[in-house]
């Protein structure tokens, strides 16, 4: 009965369409009022099919179209790789290659860091070498200097070496920075500003800071104040673990103090001090607040 209420619905408010399925004859709810008896009976069989319903899947026959023939494909794959065996072989020789390479280059370049350490230990030997004075001699057969400047010229030399030689080394990227500073104590300043700007660039923050602080007393110790005050200002906006802010504004204020400017290396005294209370910085600018730069 449901599906001839379903019918009777579609059926009801389209006549005309149910008339030219039952040949003309006239549908009054499930009787056929007029027509013959042909379209009688089509009328019926129109108004009684039931459609089946699939309980099971559709079977698949195994030499039909839609059957997958395992045995042809695994047979595909294997001529595959038989006729690929040559390409296979040369990827497989080029990774062999690849790792070869890659451990070959890592030992070379520990062995060249360990090289460039060495030679940097040297010449950081010969830049702590003492310096021997009448009043304080040294013991025979250390190795000592007369003064500052001339250790400074033979460690130069040194770090030079180990600059040019391992330059994509940490050692050597070191090397520059005291090549720089060593140029510094001998006098040779224009050598040392370009040293110094070229260490500044180094990827290596910390090289760098200490790079732009050498730059601000190379510029501070030949009377370009301005300059000086942009290399500290640089490291105090971005400082490193061996170049900490608080001592580049100590630097700072201190050159402003040494230079007459009271009031200005007062306020970075104060800003040290407030910032970081507990600092070795802050006392530091403490002490100096109590004294000359204070009054």
């Amino acid at each position: 009965m449901g599906k001839r209420r379903g019918l009777r619905a579609f059926l009801l408010p389209l006549p005309d369409a149910a008339a030219r399925l039952t040949g003309g004859a006239r549908i009054c709810g499930f009787r056929i009022c007029a027509g013959s008896s042909a379209a009688i009976r089509a009328a019926k069989g129109f108004m009684t099919v039931d459609t089946p319903t699939r309980t099971k899947p559709l079977a698949i026959r195994e030499d039909g179209p839609l059957a997958v023939n395992t045995n042809s494909s695994s047979t595909a794959f294997a001529d595959r790789i038989q006729n690929n065996r040559p390409l296979a072989i040369r990827l497989a020789v080029a990774v062999v290659v690849l790792i070869v390479i890659a451990g070959v280059f890592a030992f070379l370049s520990s062995h060249r860091s360990e090289a460039a350490s060495n030679a940097l230990a040297e010449a950081m030997q010969t830049y702590d070498a003492p310096i021997a004075t009448p009043q304080q001699p040294v013991p025979a057969g250390t190795r000592s200097f007369s003064s500052v400047e001339e250790r400074a010229k033979a460690a130069n030399v040194q770090f030079a070496a180990v600059a040019d030689k391992y330059s994509s080394t940490d050692a050597g990227r070191n090397a520059l920075y005291l090549q720089g500073v060593t140029a510094m104590q001998t006098g040779q300043n224009e050598t040392a500003e370009k040293l110094l700007k070229k260490s500044a660039d180094s990827w290596n923050h910390d090289v760098s800071t200490l790079a732009e602080m050498a730059l601000a007393g190379l510029y501070r110790g030949t009377a370009r104040e301005s300059l000086a005050v942009e290399q500290y200002n640089k490291v105090i906006a971005k400082p490193s673990t061996l170049v900490p802010a608080g001592l580049a504004q100590l630097e700072l204020a201190d050159m402003y103090e040494a230079n007459g400017k009271q009031a200005e290396a007062k306020k970075i005294y104060a800003q040290i001090k407030d910032k970081d209370p507990k600092s070795a910085s802050a006392e530091i600018a403490t002490q100096k607040l109590s004294g000359p730069a204070a009054r």
